[in-house]
């Protein structure tokens, strides 16, 4: 299972408490409004509106909200002009760090974050020294049971790269070949989990667990802003951190 995944399956498993929730509201909301604003806001005619709205649903986000975030993406209604940006960092023990940022407010997003990542032990680094020890890849994942034979045809068949069968389906592909293969299993009928572009650790990083749970509570902590997306990491995560962090 890829370091991506790895983490996606913490958080996944992780229930969202009260506290969190509105946090959780606001991200979702984002990331609705960023696919309507790309792709419209028909989630027929767009994969990563339909993915974001099952999200926000699956998460119990209100209906009202979610069409009020439509209706941002697509202009229907006034709000602040929304950016996209990507930070690189380094957290505890030299892992390097790529932070995907969703503000309005790109001064505020830049101060919490570099407060958030010194107080824990890591620091923010220049433009392109950490993103070389990344690739952008297509990503797609299936949590429901599957045909393994099948889904591996017609993965590979529409261009994927790797297809992976554990807890989950995991499947990547290059940049240019992820509409091909993400269009090619909704042809045949796979429900997907997560479909998105990610970035992936060239050479992942072993340290040893207590490090690696460093690690782990310093990206948990980049997640909890309010205007972060996603993050991700050149750690090389344990099934034995995956346990302790699932318990804690």
């Amino acid at each position: 299972m890829s370091g991506h995944s790895k983490w996606s399956t913490i958080k996944h498993k992780k229930a969202a408490t009260d506290a969190k929730r509105g946090k959780l509201f606001t991200r979702l909301a984002k990331e609705i409004t960023i696919a309507a604003r790309e792709g419209g806001g028909d989630p027929s005619f767009s994969t990563r509106l339909a993915l974001a709205i099952e999200k926000a649903k699956a998460q119990n986000m209100p209906k009202d909200n979610i069409e009020r975030a439509i209706k941002r993406g697509t202009g229907e209604l006034e709000g602040s002009e929304l950016f996209e940006m990507l930070y690189e960092a380094y957290a505890p023990n030299g892992v390097g760090v790529l932070i995907e940022v969703v503000t309005d407010n790109k001064n505020r997003a830049i101060a919490d974050m570099r407060h958030v990542v010194n107080k824990n032990g890591g620091n923010i680094a220049e433009s392109g020294s950490v993103g070389w020890q990344f690739t952008r890849k297509g990503y797609i994942a299936i949590t429901e049971a599957v045909d393994e034979d099948e889904i591996f045809m017609v993965a590979a068949e529409a261009g994927a790269d790797d297809v992976q069968f554990g807890e989950m389906t995991e499947i990547f592909t290059e940049v240019d070949d992820f509409g091909a293969v993400r269009k090619a299993l909704e042809d045949a009928g796979v429900k997907l989990e997560e479909a998105n572009l990610v970035y992936e650790p060239n050479n992942p990083i072993e340290l040893e667990q207590s490090q690696t749970l460093q690690v782990m509570n310093f990206i948990e902590k980049i997640e909890d802003l309010d205007d972060v997306q996603n993050v991700y990491s050149t750690l090389d995560i344990s099934d034995e951190a995956i346990v302790m962090m699932e318990a804690a």
